[in-house]
C-alpha cells in the first residue's frame, strides 16, 4: 500500500510497504505510467485463479519498483528506487570508504556498454547512520555523467539491509542542477528504511 503526506512543498511517501524505504518528493511531481501500469498489472494477475509460473520469476532486479518526475516530463528529471536482492550478508561497507564505493559505482556507470563515450565523475561521497538504529549506513554519492548527446547530475544513496541493496537515484539534466540542487538534497536526505 501507497501512502503519501504533504510535507510543506513535498509529499512524503512511502513505497511500497513490503520493500521497507521512504521518502520524499516535490508535491507536484507524479508517478512513472510504465511502473503504475505494471503495478496494476501484477495485482491484476495475482488475483487469477490460475497459479503462478513455476520459473517464479521475479521482475528485472534494474527496475526501479517507484519512479516520480513532472508531469509530461521525458524521464531525464526523475526520483527512482530500485531494490536488488543480494546475500544475507552483503555488506556495502566491504567495498571500502565512501569515496571507493561512489568511484565504483561511477565505473560501473560508464563502462556499462549501453551507449558508447560516457564518461563519469564523483563530485562527493559521504555516509550517514541509520535514524531508526537499524544499524544500517547510507553511502550518499553525488556525481556527474555525460556524453556527447545529455549531461546529467545525479543523488544517489545505496544501503544494505536484510538481503536487499536499496538504492534511491536522483537525476536532472546539469543545465537544471542549479535550480534543483535544494530538492535534490531534501529528497536524499529523507531516504530512510522502515520497518515492514
Amino acid at each position: 500500500m501507497l501512502h503519501s503526506l504533504p510535507v510543506g512543498e513535498y509529499t512524503g511517501r512511502v513505497g511500497q510497504r513490503e520493500e521497507g524505504f521512504e521518502f520524499i518528493y516535490p508535491s507536484n511531481w507524479v508517478g512513472d505510467e510504465t511502473l503504475l501500469y505494471r503495478a496494476a498489472g501484477k495485482a491484476e494477475s495475482q488475483r487469477l485463479l490460475d497459479p503462478p509460473p513455476l520459473s517464479g520469476r521475479r521482475r528485472n532486479v534494474n527496475e526501479p519498483v517507484v519512479a516520480f518526475g513532472p508531469p509530461g516530463s521525458t524521464g531525464e528529471l526523475n526520483v527512482s528506487v530500485i531494490v536488488s536482492p543480494v546475500a544475507p550478508d552483503f555488506s556495502i561497507e566491504a567495498f571500502g570508504e565512501a569515496n571507493e564505493v561512489g568511484e565504483a559505482v561511477v565505473r560501473t556507470i560508464t563502462k556499462s556498454g549501453r551507449q558508447p563515450n560516457i564518461k563519469g565523475s564523483l563530485i562527493e561521497a559521504s555516509v550517514r547512520e541509520d535514524k531508526m538504529s537499524k544499524n544500517v549506513k547510507y553511502y550518499e554519492l553525488e556525481y556527474r555523467v555525460e556524453s556527447p548527446t545529455f549531461q546529467r547530475h545525479n543523488i544517489a544513496v545505496c544501503c544494505a539491509y536484510k538481503g536487499k541493496l536499496f538504492t534511491l537515484n536522483a537525476q536532472a539534466p546539469e543545465s537544471a542542477w542549479p535550480k534543483l540542487k535544494s530538492d535534490f538534497y531534501n529528497i536524499s536526505n529523507s531516504f530512510g528504511l522502515i520497518d515492514t
